[in-house]
């Protein structure tokens, strides 16, 4: 009885050593991480293939599926941002972050930087062999694709790239306007290029709000771990 009450007495101060706003960040990855395994679920069971069917179709013509809506130019303009999500693009926008931050002296967080988006790639890599969705074969695809659907790759790859660089990033910024600029920008190129994917018929509008979701989730635990045991400390 004793012990239980040391161990409970541990916990509730460790949780008192947080900030508010950590708590709240905390409660979000949470809810964050909760909203994917419920639409995990879903997807698997079938629930969810109806909707996804209609928005594909909703996004192409309804004489030719061939052909997207849109004007003539649209279909190019979402291959190139479809390349944002890369691992090629994602690959050289890290390696030029992690650059800067070893310039900038603060090899702990260009380390750790390095690390949360690599585990990323790993973790989206694996819920997609552990999901095995097919490509949806509704609609023609408008690119080349290879491996499996859900989640997203490019949304989840991109959001736990650009998110987590975005709010690393962020800290070294010395007024708030700039800060919200920052992650305003990542979650930008985060959401045009889930959107792009479902434009181009690569994937299900599920594949890229789960890609989405478990993204965010992941770039936010990494965020919180540097701002709690990494920013602070001297490179």
């Amino acid at each position: 009885m004793v012990f239980d009450q040391r161990v409970g007495r541990k916990i509730i101060d460790r949780i008192l050593t947080f900030e508010p706003m950590s708590l709240i960040l905390i409660a979000v990855a949470a809810g964050g991480l909760f909203l994917f395994l419920q639409l995990t679920g879903e997807v698997i069971e079938g629930d969810t293939h109806a909707f996804d069917e209609q928005f594909l179709l909703l996004l192409r013509s309804a004489a030719d599926p061939v052909n997207p809506i849109g004007p003539n130019w649209l279909p190019h303009a979402m291959d190139d941002i479809t390349a944002l999500g890369g691992v090629t693009v994602l690959s050289l926008m890290t390696a030029m972050v992690v650059g800067y931050l070893l310039l900038a002296r603060r090899g702990k967080i260009a380390l750790f930087t390095l690390v949360s988006v690599a585990g990323g790639w790993a973790l989206s890599a694996a819920l997609k062999v552990g999901v095995a969705r097919p490509r949806p074969d509704i609609v023609p695809h408008l690119v080349e694709v290879h491996d499996l659907s859900f989640p997203s790759g490019h949304a989840m790859v991109s959001a736990a790239t650009y998110l987590t660089l975005g709010a690393l990033l962020s800290r070294a910024e010395p007024t708030r306007t700039t800060r919200l600029y920052t992650i305003g920008v990542a979650v930008f190129l985060t959401f045009i290029i889930g959107l792009s994917r479902v434009y181009l018929g690569v994937h299900y509008p599920t594949d890229v709000l789960g890609g989405w979701c478990a993204g965010a989730t992941w770039a936010l635990i990494c965020w919180l771990i540097a701002r709690r045991y990494i920013a602070q400390t001297p490179g």
